[in-house]
């Protein structure tokens, strides 16, 4: 991550490209240009701030001072503020006006300010009064102002487009074409050229580019080393090395291409190399800054993260006043091969405490929220096994109760262990959710960094990043709803695919908003009406909704599926086998047996070569086998029905010897079979379902959890009915009343009260 950010800001730097390129020699504007170009900032500043003095009229002393202030900004995005040094450019382009309100370059600046913070309306009003000093020209003799200075002010608009990792080309290639065409022979203009085609991808037009200015400035190292970077980029580095080396025989003291070629060496996994020409180019570099505060930058812009750490802690020990250095440890911590986000979180907490507001980088909260996020990355493998562990304690809790003032004694450690568990591990939750909050406040912050109207803003490229690391995070974390909400912000209706959508009705769905789940599926199926997997998400949306399978509310979405998938069954058999399962159970548990049991031999003939599919059909036959003997009343009816179960189950065995489902109901089954035929249930059951009136309740389903045992009751309430040996629970259920789970203890009687819905 590091090296892609690191990129985008060198090319930015390059991107805002000078006149002139002459000897830096002597107190005049060129020198001073020069030492910019040399990344020699403070020098540079100096040299400005003493031509404005000389010059106070010179609009152009204020304008190269403005650039000055950006490119050291973007030199080293890392300790540098984008607030101060657009505060400072600002300043100077504001004097440069008040010098020269003729002049378009100090409007060109100001449209760079406004458009670095986000207000792209500032922005265009600055390149309209820019353009408006840049009069139309029949003879390019005659131009007002001179073509030289023409050509670079437009060129200087079309940069103006460039922001961190993106330009609009449509806008800034017309103007950079005219600029050439008025004056071919300033190099500078065709480094620009080639910059905006870089940051396009587009590396044959910036070579191109390049070389013309090299032609046209063959003095200059600048144009080599950015066709090194081209190599770069393209992963080419052998290619690159010679460019960086002759751009090195024109000019030694060129301090950037010794940075480039640390970074190559980083690359290519050559440290000391890299560490080699880092520290050249911070020899060449020194300003007012401690030599080893910027050695540390060069460590970590060289991926020794371990050493960063080392030395920033060296450094804070005896000089608290650098306190920026904060940055560079928590982002190491972060970085480095085995992350230690507690002590990563730790000083990124000191430079919030203590490094001016207006010091803090946007990248700063992102980096906080990314730790803290990676600090609690467990915490979806807590909360489900937070889950697991309190139904597990319900379930003793269940049994305690019903258990003997013996088994009581027995049963309590067990039950108090089980009881701390529940609970520290509760507090482990609850801090990591406190954790996770404070990273979406950074994530928040992140967003809405430098935006004064954040209502108003235009989304960004960074924008749209952060929010879908933001709905990503939130989905990993189950906060299922703000996910949807993020994902859909992100949504523009004419350019959203399926897809887009999908992921905002999934997180609705998985937040148990089905209603909003379903409004988005149905937004699919009306612009892709053979979208199967979008009809699929609704029929398991109304799934949810209709649980206990009574209002049937699910049934005809679940049919649609069939309908739109079956034009590929074998495409979409997957989709088509999920539909099958539910329509075969739902008409099974509401005793339309006739209707299950075609729909299970269609899942069964569905594909032949498929066993899986077989064994499902198989599985829901035996099923639909039990609960219809559980239904006769005659042994000898039973016995039927118990017959063709065995049947059923054993044709699974026959394509699965070894599966262990079938095996446990053809177990099930025969001792079934054994009872009936003695006319004896040993392990028969009885009671009577009511409401809490009292009042029987018919057709209440009594089922022995994860088994196929189940009896309806009748119109007294009354059931009685076989249950396996060993059963633990029983999942009593009824239209319009609340499912009830109950433990099956030694008592053969259940009388059990629902609650009403």
């Amino acid at each position: 991550m590091k090296s892609s950010m690191l990129r985008s800001g060198i090319l930015l730097a390059g991107s805002l490209s000078l006149l002139l390129t002459v000897s830096v020699s002597g107190q005049d504007l060129k020198s001073a240009i020069s030492l910019t170009k040399s990344e020699q900032f403070d020098k540079a500043n100096a040299m400005f701030n003493q031509l404005i003095q000389k010059e106070p009229a010179n609009s152009k002393n204020y304008f190269f001072l403005g650039e000055n202030y950006l490119q050291d900004y973007f030199a080293d995005t890392i300790t540098n503020s984008l607030v101060v040094a657009t505060k400072n450019a600002k300043d100077a382009y504001d004097k440069g006006i008040n010098a020269n309100p003729n002049d378009p370059l100090n409007y060109v600046g100001l449209a760079k300010v406004a458009y670095y913070l986000g207000d792209n309306a500032k922005a265009n009003e600055m390149r309209a009064k820019a353009r408006s000093f840049l009069l139309p020209f029949k003879n390019i003799k005659k131009i007002v102002p001179p073509a030289k200075d023409y050509a670079f002010a437009l060129a200087k608009i079309a940069e103006s487009y460039v922001k961190v990792g993106e330009v609009d080309t449509s806008l800034a290639l017309p103007l950079i074409r005219q600029a050439v065409a008025i004056d071919p022979k300033d190099a500078d203009i065709y480094l620009i050229a080639g910059d905006l085609y870089m940051l396009v991808n587009d590396g044959s037009d910036a070579i191109k580019n390049y070389n013309l200015a090299q032609y046209v400035d063959p003095t200059s190292p600048t144009a080599n080393m950015k066709i090194g970077y081209v190599y770069v980029k393209g992963r080419a580095l052998q290619q690159a090395i010679p460019y960086y080396e002759e751009a090195i025989k024109l000019d030694a003291n060129y301090a950037p291409v010794y940075r480039e070629l640390g970074q190559l060496y980083w690359r290519a996994g050559r440290i000391d190399q890299s560490k080699e020409y880092f520290k050249k180019y911070l020899d060449m570099t020194a300003g007012n800054i401690p030599a080893k505060t910027k050695y540390v930058n060069s460590l970590f812009y060289a991926g020794d993260y371990t050493e960063v750490i080392k030395n920033v802690e060296e450094i804070l020990a005896v000089d608290k006043s650098r306190a920026y250095l904060n940055r560079l440890a928590g982002y190491s911590y972060f970085e480095k091969e085995n992350p230690d986000y507690a002590k990563a979180e730790f000083y990124m907490d000191q430079l919030f405490k203590t490094v001016d507001p207006e010091y803090i980088l946007q990248k700063d909260y992102l980096y906080m929220a990314r730790i803290l996020v990676k600090k609690n990355q467990n915490y979806p493998k807590m909360l489900d096994e937070l889950n697991n562990l309190k139904n597990q304690l319900e379930r003793d809790k269940a049994k305690f109760a019903a258990a003997s003032a013996a088994d009581k004694t027995k049963l309590k450690p067990a039950l108090d262990d089980l009881t701390g568990k529940v609970a520290n591990l509760q507090a482990s939750v609850q801090k990591a959710d406190a954790d996770i909050d404070k990273a979406f406040v950074n994530y928040n912050k992140a967003l809405n960094f430098g935006k004064k109207d954040q209502k108003t803003a235009e989304a960004t490229p960074q924008d749209i990043s952060i929010l879908n690391e933001m709905a990503s995070t939130n989905y990993a974390f189950k906060r299922y709803d703000d996910a949807a909400r993020t994902w859909a912000k992100l949504i523009d209706p004419a350019k959203a695919t399926n897809e887009d959508y999908m992921k905002v009705g999934r997180a609705f769905y998985n937040g148990e908003k089905y209603k909003s789940a379903d409004s988005i599926f149905n937004i699919v199926t009306k612009k892709s009406p053979d979208f199967v997997t979008a009809y699929l998400w609704s029929a398991r949306t109304y799934s949810k909704m209709d649980p206990d399978f009574k209002q049937g509310l699910a049934k005809p979405k679940f049919e649609k599926v069939i309908e739109v998938a079956q034009k590929d069954s074998i495409k979409n058999e997957n989709d088509m086998m999920e539909a099958l399962m539910y329509l075969g159970y739902f008409n099974m548990e509401n005793g339309n047996f006739t209707r299950a049991k075609e729909i299970y031999e269609r899942m069964i003939n569905l594909d032949p070569s498929n066993k899986e599919n077989k064994i499902k059909g198989y599985n829901g036959l035996g099923s639909l086998e039990t609960k219809a003997a559980g239904q006769e009343k005659t042994l000898e009816g039973k016995l039927g029905f118990l017959g063709r179960a065995q049947e059923d189950y054993n044709k699974i065995i026959s394509i699965d010897p070894n599966n262990s489902s079938a095996r446990s109901n053809i177990k099930w089954v025969d001792e079934y079979v054994t009872s009936v035929k003695k006319g004896i249930n040993p392990n028969e059951i009885k009671g009577v379902i009511t409401n809490a009136a009292g009042q029987p309740i018919a057709y209440a389903s009594v089922r022995v959890k994860d088994t196929a045992a189940e009896n309806l009751t009748n119109s007294k309430g009354e059931f009685r009915f076989e249950i396996p040996k060993d059963s633990e629970t029983l999942v009593i259920t009824a239209k319009g009343y609340k499912a009830q789970e109950i433990p099956i203890t030694k008592s053969r009687v259940y009388n059990v009260k629902l609650e009403n819905q």
